[in-house]
């Protein structure tokens, strides 16, 4: 019994620590967090331009200058924020607008740079006439954002494009799915640079460029691409969540920088490899680039602080020697969007991009966590709600668990049947624990019986409740997604509390004390499923049982709804299952005995 006991201390203790945790560090943070996204929101939603606005060619590229370099060779494009509006930045340079199902934009011609793009698809807030998310801005603004592909040449073969060089299209074109462009730059000694640029219906720009040497001598040429931030956005800050630069890197595989990892260490080069991919992701969005694959190429992740801090993600590719006469083609490709799963599976097949599906934050227990996805995923596509696709997903694993918890419960039955003999053995050996921990142990064993097996069922579900938890909060598809009633976001915490009566009350209640109506169902389903099972003898196992149910309440009360909407089903499902098994065991169902024992006098012993 002293063995059961510290099981049950250290549950105990590990639960504490959870709630230390969750409302001591993660409840400030996410509040912190959440006040400063809502800053940059309104700061972005005052600057979001009108889609097709900001293609004007009327005044020239006023924003980059050419530095010494990013190192490794590649051109430096250090811009100054102007204090411009979005709308001015916009039109400050020629554009080719891009239109597509999920995209509205446009490319800046001076380095051939996507700095512009709005996701139609979604917004910032779940009122539908909020603004449209932002990802790319132009370096002018102070949330700059964006993507470029360039050249490096030697000084025998003359200047290469890069991010001053404004290329040359064809006046009115609009990039569609159906209507790539093509942009052309000659560099006056022999090179001429034609790059043709096309995008799919959803978030995958591809650039293929080809060089054709007209002159006598051989050229050298290397390609470059960048993903560039001038600003570090405000991040959840949560261990399972990562959000900052990222890039699966050849052998070395996926490379996870945060902000301040670069910020400690400037420049994280990482090994040559000829196939890989690198960018920016925030928990929603990401950018990120596809160099030629096949070919050698330089990684590194970079915060430079020279002329204004940035953070950059890039790589240059190995130089190409380009004979007389001869051209050589590349593709670089070029993802800006949102992080939908099947989507981002779609261009890791297509494209044969390695491990690109870990753009999306699966975990440790990806094994478990995205085939957790494509089930609830699944389901959505059946009932048309995600909310009914998880209630669906609890039954899908209560059967997979079954035979598991059925010999737990039948083992708690049995416990049940031997409750009249454990009474006795209290009786006889009175004060002596050390005899009557004997005889407990002795009655366990002749009768087969695991007295910590009612735990089992609540273990069995921690894997499957954090991959649950990892689905809901990394996966765009949860994302503002409605359940009924007040739950508008399963991703987001249930809006209700207690406190001020479920909104009866004008006004608000801190995030630590918002108990929302699921969370309270939540926390009375556990309760009723704990006093199906026979009290713990033990004074610290029973106090644990009493106050877990409580505990659990005001820990999931900040978690995602769709997580608490889970674990309150679970345990219905848990109770049903639990007394149709006792009762087919023969042991008599004491829930209403156990709960009304609760309030009866307690008797001391004489």
């Amino acid at each position: 019994m002293d063995n059961n006991r510290n099981y049950f201390v250290a549950i105990l203790l590990s639960v504490a620590v959870l709630v230390a945790w969750q409302f001591l560090y993660v409840s400030p943070k996410i509040e912190k967090e959440r006040a400063a996204a809502e800053a940059l929101q309104a700061q972005q939603a005052a600057q979001a331009p009108q889609p097709g606005t900001g293609t004007g060619q009327s005044v020239p590229a006023p924003v980059t200058g050419a530095a010494p370099g990013d190192g490794a060779g590649i051109p430096s494009a250090v811009a100054t924020p102007t204090g411009v509006s979005r709308e001015e930045a916009l039109a400050g340079s020629p554009r080719i607008v891009i239109d597509t199902p999920a995209l509205s934009g446009s490319i800046n011609l001076a380095g051939a740079r996507i700095d512009d793009i709005l996701l139609k698809e979604y917004r910032e807030t779940i009122d539908p006439g909020s603004a449209n998310i932002t990802l790319f801005s132009p370096a002018a603004l102070n949330n700059g954002y964006f993507a470029e592909v360039g050249f490096i040449a030697d000084a025998a073969s003359g200047p290469a494009p890069g991010p001053d060089t404004v290329w040359s299209a064809a006046e009115g074109q609009t990039l569609t799915p159906s209507s790539p462009v093509t942009l052309t730059y000659d560099n006056g000694a022999g090179l001429l640079f034609t790059r043709v640029i096309s995008v799919d219906e959803h978030f995958l720009f591809s650039f293929e460029d080809t060089i054709t040497n007209s002159g006598e001598a051989a050229a050298s040429v290397a390609g470059y691409g960048r993903i560039t931030r001038f600003f570090k956005p405000p991040t959840e800050g949560i261990y399972v969540l990562h959000e900052g630069l990222i890039g699966v890197i050849g052998e070395k595989g996926l490379q996870e920088i945060d902000y301040s990892d670069v910020e400690d260490t400037p420049i994280i080069a990482v090994e040559k490899a000829t196939a890989g991919w690198m960018g920016i992701t925030d928990k929603y969005w990401a950018s990120a680039l596809v160099p030629p694959q096949g070919a050698g190429f330089e990684t590194r992740f970079a915060h430079f602080t020279d002329g204004r801090a940035r953070y950059q993600s890039d790589f240059r590719s190995d130089a190409q020697a380009i004979a007389p006469g001869g051209s050589v083609t590349t593709k670089t490709l070029v993802f800006a969007g949102a992080k939908q799963v099947p989507i981002i599976d779609a261009y890791e097949k297509e494209h044969n991009i390695l491990n690109f599906d870990l753009m999306i934050d699966w975990g440790w227990f990806y094994f478990i966590t995205k085939p957790m996805f494509w089930l609830i995923d699944y389901l959505f596509k059946v009932f048309g709600n995600f909310g009914l696709a998880i209630l669906a997903t609890t039954v899908v694993v209560k059967l997979i668990f079954f035979p598991l918890a059925n010999k737990s419960y039948v083992s708690m039955a049995n416990m049940k049947k031997v409750q009249p003999k454990l009474e006795e053995l209290k009786a006889k050996h009175g004060d002596d624990k050390m005899a009557l921990q004997q005889g407990m142990m002795e009655l366990y064993k002749k009768e087969k019986i695991n007295p910590v097996a009612g735990c089992w069922p609540v273990l069995l579900q921690i894997p499957v409740f954090f991959a649950l938890y990892k689905v809901l909060y990394v996966t765009i598809e949860m994302r503002h997604a409605p359940f009924f009633g007040w739950i508008q976001d399963l991703s987001a915490p249930d809006p209700t509390s207690m406190f001020n009566l479920f909104g009866l009350l004008p006004y608000d209640v801190p995030l630590f004390l918002m108990i929302g109506v699921w969370p309270l169902i939540m926390g009375v389903t556990m309760f009723l499923q704990m006093r199906m099972n026979p009290t713990p003898p033990d004074p610290t196992q029973a106090m644990i049982f009493n106050w877990m149910p409580v505990v659990f309440t005001f820990m999931l009360a900040t978690f995602p709804a769709g997580l608490v909407i889970y674990w309150a089903w679970n345990n219905t499902l848990s109770i049903i299952q639990q007394g149709f098994i006792m009762k087919r065991q023969g042991a008599r169902i004491e829930l209403w005995d156990n709960l009304m024992s609760l309030f009866k006098p307690k008797t001391k012993k004489t």
